[in-house]
C-alpha cells in the first residue's frame, strides 16, 4: 500500500511539471506579453455581445472573456473583442487571429472533430425558435407550411431549419444572409414570413425592430443549442484556462459567493471557499495563473448568476427567465466540476 501511494505522488508530481511547464510555454504566456485577451465574438447581440456608441462591449459572452483577463491579468478591461460573422469566425480562431470565440457558438460533433477547435464549455443552453408577425396570425410553428424563413448562413440554424420542416412534411422557402443584422433587417423589411435563430437570439433581435411588440416569439424549440466558448486543438493549457474560467463562474454561484461579499469569504474557513478564493492550495499554479485567480474573477466581474441576470436575466431589456440555465440544485443544467 504505502509503495502504490508513492507512486501515485511521483505520477501526480510528474503530471503537475507537466502542466507547468506547458503553462510556460503554450498561448498563456504570448497572451501576457501582448497584455490583452483577443476575444472574437458577436458584431451585435443584445446581452451576449453588444458594442455601445463607444465601442465598450456588453453582455454574457463577453463577461466570459473579461474573466479570462481578470484571472490572467486582474484586469477584466484587458480584452480586444473581434466581432466576427458566423460564417468568419472558426477560419480567424484557426488562423490565430483570436485566442477563442465566445460567440453564440453552438457545440456539435461536426465542429468538435472536424475542425482543429475544443469547445471549453456550455455558458447558455439555448434551443433555435422562430419569431412572426402578429398580424400573420401563426400562433405555432407547425402553422408555417409554406412559409418563407430568413435565416443566416454558416449556422446550425439552417440545418435545424430543414430538419424541422422535413420532419413534419412542410414545405418553405429559405431565404439566407451573410450576416445577422442583413437577416434580421430582411425579416423586418418583409423579406420573409418567419425569423429564425436561437431563442436569445430572437429576444435580443426583436428589440432592433421599429415596433418590437408588433413581434411574437413562437412557442417551440426545434433544436439543442448548447453555446459556449471553443479554443484551438493544441494547446490543453490555454483549454483548461477557458474552461476553468467559466466552471469557477458557476461554482462561486453554488457557494455564494458574489462581487459583494467575495472579500469577505477570504475569512472563511469553509475548505471549499478556501481552495475556491485562494487561501488553501495552488490550484492556479498548474495553469500558469496566480492562486487567487478564481477570486479576481468574482471580485471583478461576478459569478455565473450575477452575470446572467445583468445581461440577459430579469434586470436586462430581454428579461429571460433562467430556465435551463439555472443551477443544477435549482433544477437547471449549469453544474460545474468542482475546485480540490
Amino acid at each position: 500500500m504505502k509503495k502504490a501511494v508513492t507512486s501515485a505522488l511521483v505520477l501526480a508530481s510528474l503530471a503537475l511539471g507537466a502542466g507547468v511547464a506547458q503553462a510556460q510555454t503554450g498561448l498563456l504566456p504570448q497572451v501576457k506579453a501582448r497584455g490583452v485577451v483577443t476575444c472574437g465574438t458577436s458584431p451585435g447581440l443584445a446581452g451576449f455581445a453588444m458594442p455601445d456608441a463607444q465601442g465598450n462591449y456588453t453582455g454574457i459572452d463577453v463577461d466570459l472573456c473579461r474573466a479570462l483577463a481578470a484571472a490572467i491579468f486582474n484586469d477584466p478591461q484587458k480584452v480586444k473583442f473581434v466581432p466576427l460573422s458566423s460564417k468568419d469566425r472558426f477560419t480567424a480562431l484557426q488562423a490565430g487571429e483570436v485566442d477563442l470565440l465566445s460567440r453564440t457558438t453552438t457545440w456539435t460533433l461536426s465542429r468538435d472533430t472536424s475542425l482543429g477547435l475544443n469547445f471549453a464549455g456550455i455558458n447558455y443552453f439555448d434551443g433555435q425558435g422562430f419569431m412572426v408577425r402578429k398580424k400573420l396570425g401563426v400562433d405555432s410553428a407547425l402553422k408555417l407550411a409554406g412559409a418563407s424563413v430568413c435565416v443566416a448562413q454558416g449556422t446550425t440554424t439552417e440545418l435545424n431549419l430543414a430538419d424541422f420542416f422535413r420532419a413534419n412534411k412542410m414545405k418553405y422557402e429559405v431565404v439566407a444572409f451573410g450576416s445577422g443584422d442583413e437577416t434580421i433587417k430582411a425579416y423586418e423589411s418583409g423579406r420573409c414570413d418567419a425569423f429564425t435563430t436561437d431563442s436569445s437570439g430572437l429576444y435580443a433581435e426583436r428589440l432592433k425592430l421599429q415596433i418590437p411588440t408588433d413581434h411574437i416569439v413562437l412557442p417551440e424549440i426545434i433544436s439543442k443549442e448548447p453555446l459556449g466558448p471553443v479554443v484551438r486543438h493544441g494547446d490543453d493549457n490555454w483549454l483548461d484556462i477557458v474552461k476553468w474560467t467559466h466552471n469557477a463562474m458557476v461554482n462561486a454561484e453554488e457557494l455564494g459567493i458574489t462581487k459583494a461579499n467575495v472579500d469577505e469569504m477570504l475569512k472563511s474557513e469553509n475548505p471549499e471557499i478556501k481552495r475556491f478564493v485562494g487561501t488553501e492550495g495552488k490550484f492556479g499554479e498548474p495553469m500558469g495563473l496566480s492562486n487567487d485567480w478564481a477570486y479576481r474573477i468574482v471580485k471583478l466581474v461576478g459569478n455565473y448568476g450575477e452575470v446572467f441576470e445583468k445581461n440577459v436575466g430579469a434586470s436586462s431589456p430581454l428579461k429571460i427567465a433562467r430556465g435551463q440555465n439555472a443551477l443544477w440544485t435549482k433544477g437547471g443544467l449549469q453544474y460545474a466540476p468542482p475546485i480540490r
